[in-house]
């Protein structure tokens, strides 16, 4: 039975067109947004719609297919009613979840399919048997030889066709090569002939979406956005507009991706016989495995701006969501009178007992914990607490005392998958060089010594799967040949190999005696930013650089050059849709008391959004606390010329303050040559851990952990006798939690276990 809402548009459909019979072809770009998934859940009500199932994830509804199926397909003129050519100018409008998976999949969300050749109708021939069998069935749970029947099949077009895909180069927007697949040559090419099948179709690859298609001479078009990360078990709306020579992919209302096209969309792009498919190309492979909300094909115009009447990216944009996933009673139990349109369930699956390994595989499943009496999410890597009793620190106790080949100026923990939780360290010593360590129950124990040459720092990113560190290298020379500026140093950056269990060096960068690198993605983009601190003894006023990753040389390529006077630090951060960095300027030759600057990303690059006075700033660490967002800076010390310098001085906690756009003073803090900030979280508390390194007349003194009181800020609560301390780091391991702390005076680090109750 056609539903009143599907009757109507069809009925308006056929009056738009009275009159327009007599041309030979119509492209329709007069017509009203078509909604192409309520075209088929609305096609009729009297029973669940076969090859679909409604789900809510995250609070919110949509429909995940778990098969090809007649009943997900229609003739176009169906919807494109007496039109021959599909319009030259359209948006396509999605709304989609796709959990983390296999990266090598290519997944349809909807394909236009051409029905005249013979390998379609054999699939068209399955797809209505499996309809005969859900008709039978009534959508209930597959038997064993239903299954089984269904596996046979999936493997057998597995086995006889090959998943066209898009070349995977360089991130952002690209068209890629056009690849023949019709005609040409005496052989049969069965994997050409295969291809042709597809007229058009929007399908989902690892950090890419691609708009194919069928062009000219039957070549098949490949338009390809890359840097589009939409395997993260989140909703997203996407809109894809086409026109003329450009296409446009705008991703939650953030800022669009252009891409400027060699061809544009064929004017004649012939439809007439083709076949809608939703989630897949009528085909088991290239089935869509995530959850579809709203698919919309906008004839004529850039649907964005109706998609996207604010910038808010929290906001759920939406064009047209049919009826079932936004008015649908939740019901536990399905009586037999229902008449409900689709199977609604929530993907709910908790385990009790011993802790799992969190994994991809186990994304979205609870685990409760009659221990702790709590009850944990799996968020793809680790086991997020959504319900527990609160953990409340009560003491800290030395956990151990790692001796190290020299003095250590920087900590860098990381997870490192199929190895676990490793530590790199910047040791002093260049005869020595650095080391990275592999923590244990125990503690940390030395895994791979690298040769570095007066590290400073180390940074740990990721590329997709591949794992990173870059160190800061500050030259390691005598302080002699230090005063010859021509010196040239330079720090590394070593990638993971995976078959020799090491990192190996990949790319060498010149610097400036660099004391940090922050690594950052903004829309899709890698970026890597050093602090050079100076050149030579005397320079500090140089340039700090932005580099930004290249998928085509496979290397960092300088992007933009920031003025800094003696950097020590750069922190990366983001507040709603705007990105930002600020560097902690340390010295200009002068004085320490100087700008510390906060950049914001305007048009593809940082501008200063507000400068900060600050003394010797050594370090930045950005924070939220109830949706507050902070900035605390550690200053180091007060210089002026050649008078004496002051170590005990304030270091300052500052907040966005959202109406007038600005970082305020919040609070100031009493540090000693203050060179670092640890924030960190337990339970429902919140905290600072402070490395004062040098009061004036010693090194050995306490470092200071802070409590988040509210309306009093915060607050000391422990103290922890240090020696020279450079750097703390916070990390957690089998539900305990710790920080290390660095000395750059003692060849020694020392681990500390935050004891709760």
């Amino acid at each position: 039975m056609m539903s009143p809402l599907i009757s109507l548009l069809l009925l308006i459909l056929r009056l738009s067109t009275t009159g327009t019979s007599a041309q030979t072809w119509r492209h329709c770009t007069d017509l009203p947004p078509l909604d192409l998934l309520s075209f088929v859940l609305e096609r009729d009500t009297s029973r669940p719609t076969p090859g679909v199932r409604v789900m809510e994830d995250g609070g919110v509804r949509g429909v995940r297919f778990s098969r090809p199926h007649p009943s997900l397909s229609f003739p176009s003129a169906q919807l494109l009613v007496n039109c021959d050519l599909f319009p030259v100018e359209f948006s396509i409008v999605a709304t989609l979840k796709v959990s983390p998976g296999d990266p090598k999949r290519n997944e349809y969300i909807f394909s236009l399919v051409e029905e005249n050749d013979e390998d379609n109708r054999t699939v068209r021939g399955k797809m209505v048997e499996d309809s005969r069998e859900d008709e039978e069935e009534e959508e209930e749970e597959p038997t064993a030889g239903t299954r089984e029947k269904m596996d046979a099949r999936k493997e057998e077009e597995e086995e006889e066709e090959e998943e066209e895909e898009g070349d995977d180069g360089a991130l952002g927007a690209k068209e890629t090569a056009a690849r023949p697949v019709g005609g040409g040559g005496g052989g049969r090419d069965t994997g050409q002939r295969r291809g042709a099948s597809v007229l058009l179709g929007l399908k989902l690859a690892a950090h890419r979406l691609l708009f194919v298609f069928r062009g000219d001479a039957g070549v098949m078009e490949h338009w390809v956005f890359r840097g589009v990360e939409l395997r993260d078990g989140r909703w997203h709306t996407l809109v894809l507009a086409v026109t003329g020579q450009r296409a446009r992919l705008t991703v939650d209302c953030h800022a669009p991706a252009d891409m400027g096209l060699s061809r544009s969309f064929p004017a004649d792009f012939h439809i007439k016989g083709s076949t809608f498919h939703l989630g897949s190309r009528g085909r088991w492979k290239g089935l869509f495995s995530g959850l579809v909300r709203q698919l919309v094909l906008v004839p004529g115009s850039d649907a964005a701006p109706r998609v996207c009447p604010s910038s808010d990216p929290g906001q759920m944009h939406t064009l047209s969501v049919p009826p079932v996933l936004f008015d649908l009673p939740v019901k536990t139990q399905r009586r037999a009178d229902s008449h409900l349109p689709a199977a609604y369930e929530t993907q709910l699956k908790v385990s009790v007992g011993p802790q799992n390994l969190c994994t991809e595989t186990l994304w979205g499943h609870l685990w409760f914990n009659p221990h702790k009496k709590g009850l944990y999410l799996c968020d793809g890597a680790a086991w997020v607490p959504l319900l527990e009793e609160h953990k409340r620190l009560d003491y800290v106790v030395e956990h151990q005392v790692l001796a190290t080949s020299s003095e250590t100026y920087d900590i860098e923990v990381f997870q490192m998958p199929g190895m676990g939780l490793m530590a790199a360290m910047a040791h002093r010593s260049t005869s020595s060089g650095s080391a990275v360590y592999l923590w244990s129950p125990s503690g940390f124990q030395l895994y791979q010594s690298i040769s570095t040459y007066g590290a400073l720092s180390w940074r740990h990113f990721t590329l997709g799967k591949k794992a990173f560190l870059v160190v800061s290298n500050s030259g390691g020379w005598s302080e002699d040949l230090a005063e010859i500026e021509s010196k040239e140093e330079f720090s590394i950056i070593y990638k993971w190999s995976k078959k020799r269990k090491r990192f190996v060096t990949h790319q060498t960068l010149q610097t400036h005696c660099a004391r940090d690198w922050e690594a950052f993605r903004i829309n899709g983009h890698a970026y890597l930013v050093v602090a050079n601190h100076r050149q030579g003894n005397n320079n500090h006023t140089i340039d700090s650089v932005l580099y930004r990753w290249s998928r085509r040389s496979r290397t960092f390529e300088v992007h933009q050059r920031l003025r800094t006077s003696g950097a020590y630090d750069w922190e990366f951060f983001a507040v709603g849709p705007y990105h930002f960095l600020v560097v902690a300027n340390a010295f200009d030759g002068v004085t320490t008391h100087i700008d510390s600057v906060i950049y914001v990303w305007l048009r593809g690059s940082f501008r200063v959004f507000q400068t900060i006075k600050t003394f010797c700033a050594t370090d930045w660490e950005m924070f939220q606390i109830d949706g507050r967002v902070f900035l605390v800076v550690a200053n180091g010390h007060r210089l002026h010329g050649s008078g004496p310098s002051q170590y005990a001085i304030n270091s300052t906690v500052y907040e966005l303050d959202m109406s007038g756009h600005l970082f305020v003073r919040f609070q100031d803090i009493v540090t000693y040559s203050a060179v670092d900030w640890e924030f960190f979280t337990l339970g429902e508390d919140s905290f600072l851990v402070v490395a004062n390194s040098f009061d004036g007349d010693s090194y050995s003194l306490n470092s200071v952990v802070y409590r988040w009181q509210g309306y009093e800020g915060f607050v000391p609560v422990h103290w922890l006798p240090t020696i020279g301390c450079s750097d703390w780091e916070f990390f957690t391991s089998e539900e305990k939690s710790y920080l290390i702390y660095s000395s750059a005076k003692a060849p020694l680090s020392k681990v500390f276990l935050l004891k709760t109750h």
